[in-house]
């Protein structure tokens, strides 16, 4: 950091000068002080050489003598730092957050963030290889679901649950779009009730306002570089809408000898669009979950690069004369080479371990801590990126149903990035004889595995009788010792 000098003093320079280079030559780079003025960048890449790459210059969001003042006007930093060819620091963006910004958090974070696409553009395309794959969760949320089915109602945060996120373009002027659009991660109120608004996840791509007679709305998802190969490729995702509203995928394509190209995955058939359209078949979706959508094509296109993702919402009836309401939601994505579902090692291929297994009390129930740890049976088995975690409390007494199968609850606790998971202080009803602990393996392509046949571990509940038996059976030796020593 811009701070020491050679001569040992504390002396903020604001750019890379010989008074703090012999630290840059040792490190792999420097973060410049904030109060650069508007040539620190030039002067800073002058005396890098061809490290100016490594030189990141300071930008305060609060606008903390900042050069370009911070806040709503951080791009004016950011036009030069471009401009001089090196990098940049971007410190404490939260402040749209800490400063609560208006209409709302996430309308601001956007407005924000395109600042930073207006001047820098876009420097990461995706999807560049398969299976690109996106539930658009940004690692926080107020529920939690799998397949479409809710598994959690309650505020979590995980940033390790972040996926890719849309390159969703902000417009200043919000009268000049009739949709609303926002990646979200909670639940929108409707019609006098609150409708699960995820499919995987906690995130989601809500779309919501109005549209007028045969009219539509057009907005980027993501820009891409994949390039299409001689077999089809499939495109998956899930939608819930209300009503007449109807929500499609327009897709460019790009190539060298044919041009550009259009295609437009539509659900419904319509003539109100020029680019060809193709009707995606539509898959079996979960019993619980009620108003998803799933969606699947496949398109051959050898020689064509996939260069955008669009979301197009339109009205399955184009033909009525006034404006409605519109209110869609995209829950995932998902691009792969294949339309089979995913093949997931079967549970004895696994080995489940708990450890550090702790038992106490909480308020008057018991409580259970421990450490649950799985890896594949042979050493060279296949890991995966995700795993959700759910437990079965099992009651004593074996409540069977009318089909003589035993009735019981799985209880979603958590998910792991890797292959360990920690239960803290889970509450056990007084009637559990024994816990199963679910390991529901997830791929990198957003397919879950079926619970019934995931691996799992085990735990007879300690019982306060057995507790007492120990202690009772413990005591004749301890006397015994104690008439010894005396």
């Amino acid at each position: 950091y811009d701070s020491v000098t050679i001569d040992g003093t504390l002396s903020w320079q604001n750019q890379l000068n010989e008074e703090n280079k012999p630290f840059f030559d040792i490190s792999d780079g420097i973060f410049v002080n904030y109060f650069w003025e508007e040539d620190g960048p030039k002067l800073s890449a002058t005396v890098a050489g061809d490290r100016k790459l490594d030189v990141y210059m300071g930008i305060d969001v609060f606008g903390r003598g900042t050069y370009g003042g911070g806040q709503w006007t951080t791009n004016v930093a950011l036009d030069v730092i471009k401009k001089d060819e090196v990098s940049a620091a971007i410190f404490a963006p939260g402040w749209v957050y800490e400063t609560k910004q208006p209409p709302d958090f996430q309308a601001a974070q956007n407005r924000w963030w395109s600042l930073v696409e207006k001047s820098w553009g876009i420097v990461q395309n995706y999807p560049k290889t398969l299976p690109f794959y996106s539930n658009f969760d940004q690692g926080r949320g107020n529920h939690i679901s799998v397949d479409g089915a809710q598994v959690l109602s309650t505020q979590w945060n995980n940033i390790s649950s972040q996926t890719f996120q849309p390159f969703l373009e902000y417009v200043d002027d919000s009268t000049s779009k009739t949709i609303d659009v926002r990646v979200e991660s909670m639940n929108w109120f409707m019609n006098g009730s609150f409708k699960e608004a995820s499919f995987n996840g906690g995130g989601n791509i809500t779309f919501k306002g109005t549209l007028e007679a045969g009219a539509s709305f057009s907005t980027r998802l993501f820009s891409g570089q994949l390039l299409m190969g001689p077999l089809p490729i499939y495109f998956t995702y899930s939608v819930n809408s209300e009503g007449t509203s109807q929500l499609g995928l327009s897709l460019e394509l790009s190539s060298e000898t044919e041009g550009k190209k259009k295609l437009f995955l539509a659900s419904q058939g319509t003539n109100q669009f020029s680019s060809e359209v193709l009707m995606p078949r539509r898959l079996t979706t979960p019993d619980n979950a009620p108003g998803w959508v799933m969606q699947e094509v496949s398109i051959a296109m050898n020689g064509y690069t996939l260069t955008e993702i669009h979301a197009v919402c339109y009205k399955q009836q184009p033909e009525i004369t006034n404006t409605t309401e519109y209110f869609a939601v995209l829950g995932d994505i998902k691009i792969s080479t294949s339309s089979k579902n995913t093949e997931f090692p079967p549970s004895t291929s696994w080995i489940v371990n708990g450890q550090d297994i702790e038992w106490g009390t909480s308020q008057g129930s018991k409580t259970l801590s421990l450490k649950i740890s799985w890896k594949p049976e042979d050493e060279k088995g296949p890991l995966f990126p995700k795993y959700n975690i759910y437990v079965e409390k099992l009651s004593k007494q074996s409540i069977r149903t009318l089909r003589g199968t035993l009735e019981s609850v799985r209880e979603y606790i958590g998910v792991a990035h890797i292959e360990a998971f920690y239960v803290s202080q889970l509450v056990i009803p007084s009637d559990t004889s024994s816990l199963k602990f679910i390991i529901e393996v997830c791929n990198v392509d957003g397919a879950s595995q079926n619970l019934d046949d995931a691996p799992f571990f085990q735990l007879d509940v300690q019982s306060s009788t057995n507790i007492l038996s120990l202690l009772f059976g413990c005591l004749p030796s301890l006397v015994k010792n104690i008439i010894a020593y005396l």
